[in-house]
């Protein structure tokens, strides 16, 4: 019988709760959950509350009583990561991908490993010591920067590309440090050959047998339209990769990268995606805890400013190395630059290969306490690198890509601004093209920006959160002002700020929803056009036709229902004219 005593049941009871508190509360002030989970496992780990559980014992119900008997449940989560990247990606991709990953993920990790080691070796430490400590430190997250830099932006394809490659080199480092260990012989070295020869033809017996075992095994189970089933065999698939690629002696996140690939080329990748999504995160979410759960928060009051120097020297060392790498493959400063903060923190794997050299005999205890608790408080700082590897970015490029290289506001003939050049934006100037109207473009992505000047829009790179940038648009000469950024706060704000500086200016927003275009409405824009309501008519309309309805009293019942909305609008907006919410058709604009 289970009862609260039971320590697993306690464990799964707390870190259940902290996923519910954490991820909406984190998420409701915008800030990344990742932070969240970690300051939870320093809470409730053994040297926080888990230290008072013998005079407070009601506390047993709000720690974590055993962290290593969470701790599967974290590397599983890490297996599910690599096997969401896998799905992302394809065959071609990754061999597109091979010079940045064999040639600067090398580098990157060779680099940093050998100059942090350089530094190590100066301190006194020893040669094999400095090696390990090195190489550990050079790693960086996978687990943290993968879900925040994507894998499809320049920046997310250049930390793939270089994660990829230390994920890959994990099982090497941790058999070099065998061999480097004082009491190995030569079975070190010969142990690192046996594995890389069987781990070759592991990785080749799952090529061939999942290219002709998958599509057939997936097929049987979305026959039993089943989902239970499918998310059994998504996960088996998982697990049995994995369990081979460990039983070679290679690392199993190598083959639930694997698995993803071989996924991903079948038809069922998105819904094998969808289906483990949730698994993913929950099981991420624990490895996080455990992270928090290493940080001595005691040690770390008691050794701040040794811990916090240290943090800062792995740091700098390693966003030089990443940033000098990338821009000698030819990537823009800026991409090099958020690319190299990203990664400057340690990694999850950092862990192991610091427990590794530690039983190697290569670094003192002492010493893998140290650094696993700069390692934990690098991993806490990764959400927050991100953020200011976006600022600096932003900054470079402002500087690389200003007045010299954008066009010309004083030459460009006065017409209408359109701020924001995503889908939407890009739409609205193949139209004014199309009826030779004049127009500028403002866009904060730089890599939007070159692309559209190559394709021979004019576009501005320039943030409008910036009131310099947006007087110098000289809106008081436009004929109309096009907000179609992504971004409903703002677009409110500078709504309500145009409006008050150019009264007479017409103002076209793209608004979320109902909602969001009274709240338009009432900042002062001219037309808002819900991008939600128009499509839901016609979708509405395409499956009442598709019924066997008759097509007038379906045309009669959309255009009620388009009424209802305009007023709905109207009256939520305060405004005296019912709003723009209607489609044309060609045959009424023909007549």
């Amino acid at each position: 019988m289970l009862t609260l005593q039971n320590s697993g049941l306690s464990d799964a009871l707390v870190i259940l709760g902290a996923a519910g508190l954490v991820i909406p509360a984190f998420a409701r002030f915008r800030i990344s959950p990742v932070i969240g989970f970690i300051l939870v496992g320093a809470l409730v780990g053994p040297s926080a509350l888990g230290a008072l559980v013998g005079q407070n014992p009601w506390l047993y119900y709000l720690t974590i009583s055993d962290v290593h008997s969470i701790e599967p449940f974290a590397e599983f989560g890490i297996i599910l990561l690599l096997f969401s990247i896998g799905l992302e990606l394809s065959f071609r991709r990754l061999w597109a991908m091979r010079t940045l990953v064999f040639g600067v993920g090398a580098a990157e990790l060779l680099g940093a490993g050998l100059i942090l080691a350089g530094a190590f070796y100066l301190t006194g430490l020893s040669t094999g010591g400095s090696i390990g400590l090195g190489l550990a430190l050079a790693l960086s997250s996978t687990a943290l920067v993968v879900p925040i830099a994507g894998t499809t932006s320049a920046v997310g394809r250049a930390a793939f590309a270089m994660l990829l490659f230390e994920d890959l080199a994990l099982v090497p480092i941790i058999f070099m440090l065998g061999a480097l260990a004082p009491s190995a012989g030569d079975a070190g070295m010969w142990g690192l050959l046996r594995t890389l020869g069987a781990g070759v033809v592991t990785v080749a017996v799952l090529f061939v047998g999942g290219r002709f075992l998958l599509p057939r095994m997936f097929a049987q189970a979305a026959r039993t339209k089943s989902p239970e089933l499918f998310l059994a065999a998504s996960l088996l698939v998982v697990i049995v990769a994995s369990l081979a690629t460990a039983a070679a002696g290679l690392s199993p996140i190598v083959g639930a990268l694997i698995a993803g690939l071989l996924i991903a080329e079948t038809e069922y990748h998105g819904e094998v995606e969808a289906i483990t999504a949730p698994f993913k995160g929950l099981a991420l979410g624990v490895f996080l805890i455990t992270v928090g759960m290493r940080l001595d928060l005691s040690f770390v009051a008691q050794n701040w400013g040794s811990l916090l120097g240290a943090t800062m020297l792995v740091m700098l060392v390693k966003v030089a190395v990443t940033m000098g790498l990338l821009k000698i493959s030819g990537a823009r400063t800026g991409t090099a630059a958020e690319t190299g903060v990203l990664m400057a923190s340690p990694s999850e794997t950092t862990l192991i290969v610091l427990g590794v050299a530690g039983a190697a005999g290569l670094i003192a205890p002492a010493t893998g306490a140290f650094w696993t608790t700069v390692t934990a408080i690098g991993l806490t700082a990764t959400p927050l690198l991100a953020k200011a590897g976006q600022l600096v970015s932003r900054l470079i490029e402002r500087g690389t890509s200003g007045e010299s290289s954008d066009p010309a506001i004083d030459q460009v003939v006065p017409g209408a601004v359109i701020i924001g050049f995503g889908r939407v934006g890009r739409t609205v100037a193949d139209m004014l093209q199309r009826h030779d109207l004049p127009f500028l473009a403002v866009d904060a992505d730089i890599d939007n920006v070159n692309a559209a000047r190559r394709e021979g829009y004019t576009v501005l790179f320039g943030d409008v959160t910036r009131t310099e940038l947006v007087d110098q648009l000289r809106l008081g000469h436009a004929r109309a002002l096009i907000l179609t950024m992504d971004d409903p706060v703002l677009t409110v704000r500078l709504a309500k700020r145009v409006r008050a500086w150019v009264p007479d200016l017409p103002i076209i927003a793209r608004a979320r929803d109902a909602a969001h275009a009274a709240e338009l409405y009432r900042a002062g824009v001219t037309d808002a056009v819900p991008e939600t309501l128009e499509s839901s008519l016609q979708l509405s309309e395409a499956v009442l036709v598709d019924l066997g309805m008759p097509v007038g009293p379906v045309i009669a019942s959309i255009h009620e229902k388009r009424d209802e909305m305009r007023k709905s609008i109207r009256l939520a907006a305060g405004i005296e004219r019912d709003p723009r919410i209607r489609r044309v058709r060609l045959g009424k604009a023909a007549e």
